[in-house]
């Protein structure tokens, strides 16, 4: 998982090297500020210094780079090369735009560069694609589950469990894409909306939906299974009772298995996965099964079983 994690943080580190030594190199010849957004005939309607596009353009692949380090998964790794491919051939075609020009409002930036980009973007999943080969292929097949526990409860006996669970990391990191999003959407405002609006959104989409799953509360009862984040209502996850035909415990590896944290799919099998180790696994009519890692997990699969049983 190391030689994973390291081959995708390759193309943003190679990314961010080449970036920021053409920034230097060029900057003599750079004006200040910088054309930073285009109209649709190539045109800048935006402009900012210097000093603040490069911070932000380091950002942007810093934080491109860690998501990609820390969600990616074998067959997405051609995804990593082509997201640091994309993001660094139009942040050096900018550059070149400005560096070309005597002032910046003379600089042009064509539609027609994107079609250069995105071939920079379709080399670059190729050689990902080729380094997928270095990765060595996980374990085939689903870990058999360990055990099947039940609880002995009486005909009118009713009865119900609930357990909250989390990740700090996973909360850390969300926390972090929103406020670079919230921060971008607030340059955006005042500096132009290229390249800040893009950062906002990004940091929105991905941090708002991570915090929401960074704490959630695992219920079964009379109902079934619930999955309910801490911090809101929604979105919410049920399984009903008779959907269910078993429940078991086993330990998981969330980067082995899922590819890392959060809700992951998988060929007949999805899951709300916060860290690696003990998880309570519900598997439902039609042969899919659904993961969630949360502690007394034993206790979770054995009520379940007997409700099922029940039914």
């Amino acid at each position: 998982m190391n030689r994973l994690r390291a081959l995708a943080a390759a193309p943003f580190v190679l990314a961010l090297a080449t970036h920021l030594l053409l920034l230097a190199f060029w900057y003599d010849r750079l004006p200040d500020p910088l054309a930073t957004h285009f109209t649709g005939g190539g045109r800048p309607d935006g402009f900012t210094g210097i000093g603040t596009y490069a911070a932000l353009s380091t950002a942007l692949l810093l934080a491109l780079g860690a998501g990609w380090t820390l969600l990616v998964r074998r067959s997405a790794l051609w995804g990593a090369w082509a997201t640091a491919g994309f993001a660094v051939a139009l942040l050096d075609l900018l550059l070149r735009a400005n560096a070309a020009a005597t002032d910046a409002p003379d600089a042009r930036f064509p539609l027609a560069l994107l079609s250069l980009a995105a071939g920079v973007a379709g080399l670059a999943a190729l050689a990902g694609l080729a380094l997928t080969r270095l990765v060595p292929k996980p374990p085939p097949g689903t870990p058999d589950p360990v055990r099947e526990p039940r609880l002995d409860l009486g005909a009118h006996e009713l009865a119900g469990w609930s357990r909250a669970t989390g990740s700090r990391a996973t909360g850390a990191l969300s926390a972090g894409f929103l406020l670079a999003g919230a921060a971008g959407l607030l340059l955006a405002l005042f500096l132009g909306p290229w390249p800040y609006a893009l950062i906002g959104l990004v940091g929105l989409v991905v941090g708002v939906p991570g915090l929401a799953l960074s704490q959630v509360r695992v219920t079964v009862d009379r109902r079934g299974l619930t999955v309910t984040p801490s911090l809101v209502s929604r979105p919410r996850i049920r399984i009903p009772l008779d959907e269910v035909v078993s429940a078991s415990v086993r330990d998981v590896d969330a980067f082995a298995e899922f590819g890392g944290w959060g809700y992951r799919t998988r060929p007949h099998r999805s899951g709300l996965v916060l860290r690696s180790g003990e998880a309570l696994v519900v598997r439902r009519a039609g042969g899919w099964e659904f993961v969630v890692t949360v502690g007394d997990a034993a206790t979770a699969a054995g009520l379940l079983n007997t409700l099922v049983t029940r039914a």
